[in-house]
């Protein structure tokens, strides 16, 4: 039954908003007598690091993404494919978002998977215990023209997102999960520009704190998505300026230093997107 409720989600999610959408070719399909657009593209980027984590490996990342967009809603799926096929390798999002209030704020609804990490992968498992899936809710102040300091809060509240601490390995309880985590993290980001350059700095902290042990089952404890406390684990800043290469195109350039104080890990990424 699971199975099938995951199944009309997704034929939902795919479906409807595109009941008003008619099929053009190109980047963005917006026109002035419409007010719904689809973006599709890709990003390759030197590593795929979020949130001050890496994925993918020691290996350049390719991410295409499909966005329809009408008013304040935006509908779309991301992904990452690394190119050495390492460790967290493959990755498909689906999300959904409505901004309001002037689009000074948004909320997202994300479905994280990533199908490598299962040999044999079921990706309509939504059962607590054995799903792949990770549910993440957010809320997102975007700031104004004035003022424009950005805030986002973001909790997983569904599917693999705790890990066992120290736990037996030859337990056969081992691989179920016994709960959510509720991994957060929170971001604050101020963007400018400087000599033609947008430049945004960032701040994130990890908000989740390590689940303590059950004394009566022997239970030890589980740790977050982003680390094993509180703490500051991306902080750097990301500069972006296209590059004319025709005189219809312009090629988006990015680089970003990031850092991840609580691990003590730097990384210096290079993007360019198609």
């Amino acid at each position: 039954m699971k199975k099938f409720f995951a199944l009309l989600f997704l034929i939902s999610f795919l479906f409807i908003p595109f009941q008003k959408l008619v099929a053009q070719e190109g980047h963005d399909i917006s026109s002035s007598k419409s007010r719904s657009k689809v973006l599709l593209g890709a990003d390759l980027v030197s590593r795929y690091i979020w949130r001050g984590m890496q994925f993918g490996g020691n290996s350049p990342s390719i991410q295409p993404y499909f966005t329809y967009q009408i008013g304040g809603f935006e509908a779309g799926v991301w992904g990452a494919f690394s190119i050495s096929g390492s460790n967290h390798s493959e990755e498909v999002d689906l999300h959904v978002s409505q901004s309001f209030a002037k689009k000074m704020f948004t909320v997202t609804l994300t479905d994280y998977f990533f199908p490598d990490d299962f040999a044999d992968y079921d990706y309509f498992d939504y059962c607590n215990h054995t799903t792949g899936h990770i549910l993440e809710g957010t809320l997102a102040y975007n700031g104004t023209k004035k003022f424009p300091l950005t805030v986002l809060v973001a909790t997983n509240f569904f599917g693999a997102d705790a890990a066992r601490i120290e736990d037996d390995p030859s337990s056969p309880e081992f691989n179920q999960k016994t709960g959510i985590q509720y991994s957060t993290y929170f971001e604050f980001g101020y963007p400018f520009q400087f000599k033609n350059v947008d430049i945004n700095t960032f701040i994130g902290f990890n908000a989740t704190t390590p689940r303590k042990a059950n004394e009566s089952t022997g239970y030890i404890g589980e740790t977050g998505f982003y680390g094993t406390g509180f703490g500051v684990i991306n902080l750097g800043f990301t500069a972006s300026k296209s590059v004319q290469i025709t005189t219809k195109y312009a090629m988006p350039l990015t680089v970003s230093l990031i850092t991840n104080p609580q691990a003590g890990k730097i990384f210096f990424v290079f993007g360019i997107s198609f």
